[in-house]
Formats: structure tokens, C-alpha cells, sequence
């Protein structure tokens, strides 16, 4: 897709994730809170605590992907969870959720993770289709959430 750019975003860029950020809570059935999310979004970065890819169509904020740490002290490796994903919905089944997923990947590799993980709602069909479709395999059948991990190859 012409004029799509990917890339991580530092703390001092936070504001480019905030709306966002609130909609993909609304997403969840959260109510909207824009200062909840901004405090939540620049404690986050600030802190050293999250890292956050942002999807930019024509220079606008379409989609954004952030990972927590995991630690595994018996590997000793910090792991990613790929935690929240969110693409505005004008511009979904575009590719655009598949390029986040991609920076995430590249972003645990290039950091020495074993994998990356993720959990989704057993009825989210959607994103389900979406993670297998990138390689993600399910590990752990549950009735709520099912999780999904990919190596890091």
C-alpha cells in the first residue's frame, strides 16, 4: 500500500497513539476515557514499560500494535507479548494489522526473543483467522481466551 509507513514511537511521540488507543478500549466494550488513555499510553513509554508500533497511511495514525515484556528466567530471555491491535476500521483488511504484526516480529527478533505471544477472545474469529494467517500457532485451549504464539525465526 503507497504511502503506508510503519515505525516504532518514542515517549516524546505518545499524542500520535492516544485516540487510538481510547478507541481500541471502546473496541473492548470500555467506556471512553481519553485522559485514561493518555496517562495510561505516556506511563507506559515513559517508564520503559511498553513498546508501541504505530501504522501511518499518508502521515495519518491508522493502527497501532504495543508489546509488553515477558521474562523467562529459565531461558533468561525477555519475550513479547503482543498485547493490543488495533487498525481504525475504514482502513481494515488492508494489510495494515498484517504489517504490525510484521514490525512486532522484526522488533522481538532483532531484541533476542525466543517468541511472541498473544491472547484473543475464543469467539474473535476474526483475529484469529488473522494470527494463523501469520504463522501464529494456538498453545492453550480455553474457553475465554485461546493464546497464540509465534517463534522468532
Amino acid at each position: 500500500m503507497t504511502g503506508l509507513i510503519v515505525k516504532q514511537i518514542s515517549a516524546g511521540e505518545a499524542e500520535l497513539v492516544f485516540e487510538l488507543f481510547d478507541k481500541y478500549r471502546v473496541f473492548y466494550k470500555q467506556p471512553s476515557d481519553i485522559n485514561l488513555a493518555e496517562n495510561f499510553i505516556k506511563d507506559r513509554l515513559n517508564n520503559n514499560e511498553s513498546v508501541i508500533y504505530v501504522a501511518f497511511l499518508d502521515g495519518w495514525a491508522v493502527g497501532f500494535t504495543q508489546l509488553y515484556p515477558k521474562y523467562s528466567s529459565m531461558r533468561v530471555v525477555k519475550n513479547w507479548i503482543l498485547n493490543d491491535l488495533y487498525v481504525e476500521e475504514a482502513y481494515r483488511k488492508q494489510g495494515i494489522a498484517g504489517l504490525l504484526m510484521q514490525a512486532a516480529m522484526d522488533f522481538a527478533k532483532i531484541n533476542n526473543a525466543m517468541f511472541v505471544q498473544l491472547e484473543t477472545q475464543a469467539d474473535n474469529y476474526t483475529a484469529q483467522s488473522l494470527y494463523e494467517s501469520v504463522g501464529f500457532i494456538q498453545q492453550e485451549p480455553d474457553t475465554e481466551f485461546l493464546v497464540y504464539r509465534k517463534s522468532v525465526d
